[in-house]
């Protein structure tokens, strides 16, 4: 008689272990999405790992890049770029990728995936169709695009990475999938006035906007068919131009396009190049603003997923100023936008001295002022 008095009773405290986990499941996703993201852009990581650097905290001490990062620097994620079939060095292919994501999991960190639907770099000022798909028609070219990010994410879901977030297309500010004249480097020819010269163009925004738009929902669908929780972000530059993101992302939503999250990029050292009446402060202030305003206007929330500031160890108040700067941002971003950016994640930190000017580590591969921006 016990034991069936007990048996009873242990079902039932089951069932109400079970009511209260699904009761606080919406509390625990709600504040994983409250939660205020500090990453970094590392996919060249593994190239400078080929080259032999080994990366060193504030004290010198060896340390492995992205241990260093989360444990020294407060980041919980790192945002890697995927290109269609890289040939130039052979970095950042879906195999790269999914052999970062693995150690970002091991350290119990998020993944951005950036898609840049190129063989190469994809920016405003280019965005390379693919050779794989050259001379495809519109809707040949929406279905290599699907199966791509569906190939990518399926390899990534076959060895247990679920990425949080997920970029369909990088910086797409003036379309997807339009090849200009390039060099033998694969970087944009410019003519004497300074433009360039598009050879082929299938979703250039102001020439084929519908396609453009169908892109993104492309890319947006395949995201949610293999990973129906990942964010699906749309990625446009100067996150302090509220005009640019009006057009392009009207546009978008005007031809059925879609997106989960805005990704920005943020920065103010390429912003006054060309235009020195510009100050860093008000560009950041105009970003903070906008990041404010299309929150409000397109119902979504906001991601700066690329900033960075001059590394220049002849002169370290360049970089107590990028510090400055930085703090910031991360801190406006943090408390000043109706908790509508959800983070803020620097492009390539680990870059050394010598090459790209907005890394954040010095010559001897270990981290400038500028880092400790993340942990103030």
């Amino acid at each position: 008689m016990h034991a069936l008095f007990l048996r009873p009773f242990d079902n039932m405290k089951k069932t109400l272990s079970l009511l209260l986990c699904l009761l606080a499941l919406p509390l625990l996703l709600g504040a994983q999405e409250n939660e205020f993201v500090k990453g970094a852009d590392v996919s060249g990581l593994p190239r400078q790992e080929q080259r032999g650097v080994t990366f060193h905290d504030r004290d010198g001490h060896e340390r492995e890049c992205l241990e260093l990062l989360k444990n020294d620097y407060q980041m919980s994620a790192i945002r890697l770029r995927v290109w269609v079939e890289p040939t130039r060095d052979g970095s950042c292919d879906k195999h790269q990728l999914l052999a970062m994501a693995l150690r970002a999991k091991a350290l119990g960190m998020d993944v951005m995936v950036d898609f840049h639907y190129s063989d190469w770099w994809a920016d405003p000022g280019k965005q390379p169709i693919p050779r794989a798909w050259a001379g495809h028609s519109y809707e040949q070219m929406k279905e290599d695009l699907r199966q791509h990010t569906i190939d990518v994410l399926t390899l990534l879901k076959e060895n247990g990475v679920a990425p949080r977030w997920v970029q369909v297309g990088n910086e797409t500010s003036n379309g997807m999938l339009w090849t200009v004249k390039t060099n033998e480097h694969g970087w944009e020819l410019k003519d004497e006035n300074g433009k360039t010269t598009i050879t082929e163009s299938m979703g250039h925004i102001r020439t084929e906007p519908e396609h453009y738009a169908g892109f993104i929902r492309t890319g947006y669908d395949a995201v949610k068919e293999v990973f129906p929780l990942a964010i699906v972000i749309v990625h446009l530059d100067n996150g302090h131009k509220p005009e640019l993101y009006d057009w392009n992302l009207g546009t978008l939503l005007k031809y059925g396009g879609k997106f989960d999250m805005i990704g920005m990029s943020l920065y103010p050292y390429w912003a006054r190049q060309g235009h020195p009446e510009l100050q860093a402060d008000q560009v950041i202030s105009d970003c903070i603003a906008n990041i404010r305003r299309v929150s409000e206007k397109f119902g979504c929330d906001v991601m700066i997923v690329e900033t960075g500031f001059e590394v220049n160890e002849q002169q370290p108040a360049v970089m107590d100023e990028g510090r400055r700067q930085l703090s910031r941002i991360i801190r406006e971003a943090r408390t000043n936008t109706g908790g509508h950016c959800r983070g803020v994640f620097y492009w390539e930190p680990q870059t050394l001295p010598g090459g790209y000017k907005l890394g954040a580590f010095g010559s001897n591969a270990g981290p400038t002022a500028i880092m400790e921006a993340f942990v103030e």
